[in-house]
């Protein structure tokens, strides 16, 4: 028998049903949350994409293309709902993030006694719902509330805080930064607990201060923790809703109206299903597109 004889090799080519019961069990594991996730998630993204590039007539979808697109375009409303969350944005957020910073290292101090008590002080704020903080900012910050009663003992003038356009940007930024402040403290502190103590027994060696310390090793160690919590602040920013829609429900004279508060009210104040949904994807694009360069900008710097 030559030795290249299909009789000489001994193998089976049949799969068995073992292997292919084994194949299958980390899928039949998976099933229920495939099912779940496309039927609640892929399934009405899905029917969105096609409603937006739909409108109704006769109490049914009919196909327009990309209609509701350069209707959308062409909204001023819309594009100025999107400039005051840039504005939030760019005032807000660096603040918030410093303000976290410093916090972060005072809390991170050897010498600070009840460590544990300033952190859960620190963390608390984030617990309370957002309805419930909003509507004590709204009490806070109303003409003749405590806010302006405060102001007046030091002989300030009250301030129309949820009347004024700028002033009422301002209420708004002061309550995320009030809510949210806690929760990047926590982050970065976690971070900053997790550079390792030599390092900074080493830069003392060398002859370098807390503050070049900080400059030196901590800040820059620290950036992958602050590129992530600048992209979750870019998200919820540009997805802001509750607080304008409670404290000044995005007046006066829309200086306070977001993209999200307008596809509310276009959704379920005008009924107008395939616009929302349309604002919903331009939106969707944007917060994708800013979280890509903040990633991109933030690895070059560190390549760099």
């Amino acid at each position: 028998m030559a030795v290249g004889s299909p009789q000489s090799l001994d193998i089976d080519v049949q799969p068995k049903s073992g292997n292919v019961r084994q194949m299958a069990t980390p899928y039949l594991f998976l099933l229920p949350f495939l099912i779940v996730f496309t039927v609640f998630l892929v399934g009405p993204i899905l029917y969105a994409a096609f409603v937006s590039l739909s409108s109704w007539q006769g109490g049914a979808l009919a196909f327009r293309g990309l209609f509701q697109y350069q209707k959308l375009f062409a909204d001023t409303e819309f594009w100025h709902s999107l400039l005051n969350v840039v504005v939030i944005l760019v005032i807000q957020v660096p603040v918030m993030l410093i303000l976290a910073a410093i916090f972060a290292s005072l809390l991170n101090s050897k010498r600070l006694k009840f460590r544990a008590f300033f952190q859960l002080g620190f963390f608390v704020p984030i617990l309370i719902d957002i309805v419930a903080y909003s509507l004590v900012f709204s009490f806070l910050l109303e003409k003749h509330g405590i806010i302006n009663s405060i102001l007046g003992v030091f002989g300030f003038p009250a301030i129309n805080w949820l009347l004024h356009p700028i002033a009422a940007k301002v209420a708004i930024m002061i309550a995320l930064t009030w809510h949210w402040t806690g929760y990047n403290v926590v982050i970065l502190l976690g971070g900053m607990q997790g550079i390792p103590s030599e390092v900074y027994e080493a830069a003392r060696v060398d002859g370098a201060g807390s503050i070049r310390q900080w400059w030196s090793i901590t800040l820059p160690l620290l950036v992958p923790i602050l590129v992530f919590e600048s992209v979750l602040s870019t998200i919820g920013t540009l997805q802001l809703f509750v607080e304008p829609y409670i404290l000044t429900s995005g007046g006066p004279d829309n200086a306070t109206l977001t993209p999200v508060l307008y596809l509310y009210q276009v959704a379920f104040q005008q009924f107008h299903f395939g616009y929302a949904s349309a604002v919903a994807f331009i939106l969707a694009i944007l917060i994708a597109i800013l979280s890509f360069i903040q990633f991109r900008v933030a690895r070059g710097g560190a390549a760099a």
